[in-house]
């Protein structure tokens, strides 16, 4: 037998070889989960007793997604033909970048942000991927981003509030760029909304090249169901149902999705908590001399430079999860940490307070508060 032709096989797409992998660290997540955004306490309690009511009946048919729908159009105010659930709203990005996307095309993104969105954008173009870097703030770039538009721009992706960030976009900024660029669709993707409250979903009917996606993973509390929305103009959302699984999101998510929307006293509730819990984390970050950047949504990112996994590890000892995002683009030293509700942050600021210690760990004067420092005759190491 030849050789050569025992050590040939099968071999995937260039671009799926060439493409990044998305690797979440969730093995042993048996602690209070501060890592990875999600609703840490529960869902509505009306979705609990929606998947009790659930027939073993009713698990043997395909799921009907277009009923749904219809429901989560009327709540939001949108009509049928502008809305298409998914599979959460990673299944979302991969529709977009399917359905708008070739070879020789280009998408433009904020970094840093949800990885995902590589993952996608690098299946369908090789080399497309265009990213603007924020500056140390983490804040949007404006006017760097609006100068990375091209004629060859077909996708733009913002994140508002911004994931790992917490940093938010003007609405008007985001009208501003879709107008900038008509021939391209601009996803503004606002999984983290309900924690900050300004939104684009009502521009959808006059604007019709976006598209605003929603999760009902964070402030619902279905992540574990994945579920999620796309909204749009009604010709754009045809093209995504063309791209998509007629039974791409399961009869249980189904089944609890209208349950979850209705019961919005729980969610209004639930929104509060993290609220008043996030600025409770922001206090006792000040207080610990931790620096972090100032967020909109329902996580921080704390600034903690060389000994960040040294934290993550103390922490999880602790029995607390934290998210180290060294690996990020500008991140180097970053660490995040989710925000639940009173008990939560209270047991996440003690444990950090423990943490911190166990490390060593010093806070980082800046250079220019030094001798303003000493001349108060603080110590500072």
């Amino acid at each position: 037998m030849n050789p050569a032709a025992e050590t040939r096989t099968v071999q995937a797409r260039r671009a799926v070889l060439q493409m990044p992998e998305y690797h979440p660290p969730l093995a042993g997540r048996d602690a209070l989960r501060l890592d990875f955004n999600e609703n840490t306490f529960a869902p509505s309690p009306k979705v609990m007793e929606q998947i009790a009511a659930i027939t073993s009946e009713e698990l043997t048919k395909y799921p009907e997604r277009e009923p749904v729908e219809r429901v989560v159009a009327a709540h939001f105010g949108l009509e049928p033909n502008q809305i298409l659930l998914t599979n959460g709203v990673d299944e979302a990005i991969h529709l977009i970048a399917v359905a708008f996307l070739e070879e020789g095309d280009e998408a433009l993104v904020w970094t840093p942000s949800f990885f995902m969105y590589d993952v996608s954008i690098a299946l369908m173009t090789s080399g497309g991927l265009k990213k603007v870097q924020s500056d140390e703030t983490l804040q949007f770039p404006f006017e760097r981003f609006l100068a990375g538009i091209n004629e060859r721009t077909k996708l733009i992706i913002v994140a508002s509030p911004n994931n790992p960030t917490g940093a938010v976009v003007e609405r008007q900024k985001l009208l501003h760029i879709a107008e900038a660029a008509p021939l391209a669709v601009l996803m503004v993707d606002e999984a983290y909304y309900h924690f900050h409250g300004e939104t684009t979903l009502m521009d959808v009917p006059q604007v019709p090249n976006l598209l605003v996606t929603r999760t009902f993973s964070k402030a619902y509390g279905l992540a574990n169901l994945r579920v999620g929305m796309v909204a749009g103009d009604a010709r754009l959302i045809g093209f995504l149902r063309k791209v998509s699984s007629p039974y791409n999101v399961n009869g249980v998510a189904l089944a609890c999705l209208p349950a979850a929307l209705a019961d919005e006293a729980y969610v209004q509730w639930y929104v509060e908590q993290i609220r008043i819990g996030r600025a409770r984390m922001m206090a006792g970050l000040d207080e610990l001399q931790v620096p972090y950047f100032p967020s909109e949504a329902n996580f921080v990112l704390m600034r903690i430079g060389a000994k960040h996994a040294e934290l993550v590890t103390a922490m999880r000892a602790q029995g607390v999860l934290l998210r180290d995002r060294s690996a990020d683009p500008g991140c180097d030293g970053y660490v995040r940490i989710t925000i639940g509700v009173e008990a939560q942050v209270t047991e996440g600021l003690r444990a950090l307070g423990v943490s911190l210690k166990q490390i060593d760990w010093q806070p980082h004067v800046p250079a220019q508060d030094e001798a303003a420092m000493i001349a108060k005759g603080r110590e500072y190491e």
